[in-house]
C-alpha cells in the first residue's frame, strides 16, 4: 500500500517533537532540582508545571503516531518496536514527572553539604536522557551513529550510578536522623532512577537498531 508523502511528514514532525518532549523534560528536571535546593519554590513548583504539560504532549504525541502507523500502515515491519520505543520513553517522561512530585510532596530537608552531589547526580540523570533522545532521534532517521549515542546513555547511567552509591554513603555517614537519612536515601534513588529508565530503553533500543541491520 502506498502512503502519501504528506501523511509521511507529519509522522516525522510528531517522532521529532516527541524526542523534544524527552530533551526538555530532562533540562526542566535538572532545573528543578537545582531550584529546590536553592529554595526557590516558587521557581521549582513553575517547573513541575512544566513537566506535566511535557508530559501529557507526549502521551498525546504517542497516541497520535500509533493511530497513524495503523491507520496508514506505514513501516509494518518496524511497527512493533516504534512503538515500543515510545510508550517506555514515555516512562522516562513519567518518572521525572512523579520524581518532582513527589519533592512537592514530601518537601524533604537536604543539608547543604549534600548540594553538589544532588546537583551533579540530576545532571548525569539528565544527560542520560538527553542522549538517549538523541539516540532514538538517529533511529527513526536510521543514522548510523546510534551505538555511539546508546553508549554514552550507558556512561552517564553509570556516572549517575557511581554519584548515587557516594551520596548515599555520606547520608548514612552523616549525624542525621535515621528518618531523615532513610528519606533521603529514597529522594537519591528517585533521582538516579531518571538515568536507570533511560538505561532500560537503550537497551530496547540497542536490540532494535541490531534488528534494523540484519
Amino acid at each position: 500500500m502506498h502512503f502519501s508523502l504528506k501523511r509521511t511528514r507529519q509522522l516525522e514532525h510528531w517522532l521529532d517533537d516527541f524526542t523534544n518532549t524527552l530533551t526538555d523534560a530532562a533540562l526542566i528536571f535538572e532545573k528543578a532540582v537545582d531550584d529546590y535546593l536553592q529554595s526557590h519554590m516558587d521557581d521549582f513548583e513553575r517547573r513541575c508545571n512544566d513537566v506535566s504539560a511535557i508530559e501529557k504532549r507526549a502521551d498525546s504525541l504517542r497516541r497520535d503516531v500509533e493511530t497513524e502507523l495503523y491507520a496508514q500502515t506505514l513501516i509494518p515491519e518496524s511497527r512493533g518496536d516504534v512503538l515500543s520505543i515510545l510508550e517506555n520513553s514515555d516512562n522516562v517522561v513519567d518518572c521525572i514527572k512523579e520524581t518532582l512530585m513527589q519533592f512537592s510532596v514530601e518537601q524533604p530537608d537536604i543539608p547543604e553539604e549534600f548540594d553538589l552531589d544532588f546537583k551533579a547526580l540530576a545532571h548525569a540523570s539528565r544527560d542520560a536522557v538527553d542522549e538517549l533522545a538523541k539516540a532514538i532521534h538517529s533511529f527513526f532517521k536510521g543514522e548510523s551513529f546510534i551505538n555511539n549515542q546508546i553508549h554514552k546513555v550507558y556512561f552517564y547511567e553509570k556516572e549517575a550510578d557511581a554519584i548515587s552509591e557516594k551520596l548515599k554513603r555520606a547520608i548514612f555517614a552523616s549525624p542525621s536522623e535515621l528518618a531523615l537519612k532513610l528519606q533521603l536515601n529514597r529522594f537519591v534513588q528517585l533521582v538516579e532512577d531518571v538515568s536507570n529508565f533511560s538505561e532500560s530503553v537503550a537497551d530496547r533500543l540497542a536490540i532494535y537498531a541490531i534488528k534494523r541491520q540484519i
